[in-house]
C-alpha cells in the first residue's frame, strides 16, 4: 500500500511542479511533511540539501530519498517513477504540440504566464529552507536566530555573488565549517 501511496503522491508532484525541481519543493513538502507526515520539517530541509548536492534533478533525488526512507529500494523505484512519469507523458505531448503551433502568439502568451508561477514556487522553497537554516524553523524572533546559520548564509552569498566562486566549492566549504562548528560545540 505504501508503494502505491508513494507513486500517487509523487505522480501528483511531478504533474503539478511546473518550473523544475526547485518548484517541486513546496509540493514535496506539502505531501511528505504536511499531508502524510513521512518527514519532519527538519528532515525535509536535510532532504533538500542532500537532493541538491547529489547529481541529477533535485525533485527526482528527493523522490528517491523519500521512497528509500519509507520502503527501501522498491519505495525509491515507485516514488522516482511517480515523479518522472508525468513529465515523460507531458513532454512528449508538448513537443508534438510545440512543433505544430510554436509560431502562434497564444503559445508564447501561455509560456509567458507560466514563468511567474514557477518563480513563486521556487521562492516558496527558498523561504522554507531559510526559516529552518536561519531561524530554527520558527518565526523572526531574536531567540530563534542561529548565528552560525546566518554567518554561513552571508559568507556563501558573498562568495557566490561577489567572488563568483563555484557552488560546489562553496558547499564544500560550508559543510567543512559546519563540521568544525559541531566539533567545537557551536
Amino acid at each position: 500500500m505504501i508503494l502505491l501511496k508513494l507513486f500517487a503522491s509523487f505522480f501528483q508532484i511531478g504533474l503539478f511542479s511546473v518550473g523544475g525541481g526547485y518548484a517541486a519543493m513546496p509540493l514535496i513538502e506539502a505531501q511528505a511533511v504536511d499531508a502524510f507526515g513521512w518527514l519532519t520539517t527538519q528532515e525535509f530541509t536535510s532532504l533538500v540539501t542532500i537532493a541538491e548536492m547529489t547529481p541529477g534533478p533535485i525533485a527526482v533525488n528527493a523522490a528517491t530519498f523519500v521512497g528509500m526512507r519509507l520502503a527501501g529500494i522498491p519505495g525509491a523505484i515507485f516514488a522516482t517513477l511517480g515523479c518522472i512519469f508525468p513529465s515523460l507523458i507531458i513532454v512528449t505531448l508538448m513537443s508534438v504540440l510545440y512543433e505544430k503551433y510554436r509560431s502562434l502568439d497564444t503559445m508564447q502568451a501561455v509560456l509567458a504566464c507560466l514563468r511567474p508561477a514557477a518563480v513563486a514556487l521556487i521562492a516558496s522553497a527558498a523561504i522554507t529552507i531559510l526559516r529552518v537554516a536561519l531561524l530554527n524553523g520558527g518565526t523572526l524572533k531574536i531567540e530563534n536566530i542561529r548565528p552560525l546559520g546566518v554567518s554561513l548564509f552571508a559568507a556563501a552569498l558573498f562568495a557566490l555573488r561577489k567572488k563568483r566562486m563555484s557552488p560546489i566549492v562553496v558547499m564544500l566549504l560550508c559543510g567543512a565549517a559546519g563540521i568544525a562548528a559541531h566539533a567545537v560545540g557551536l
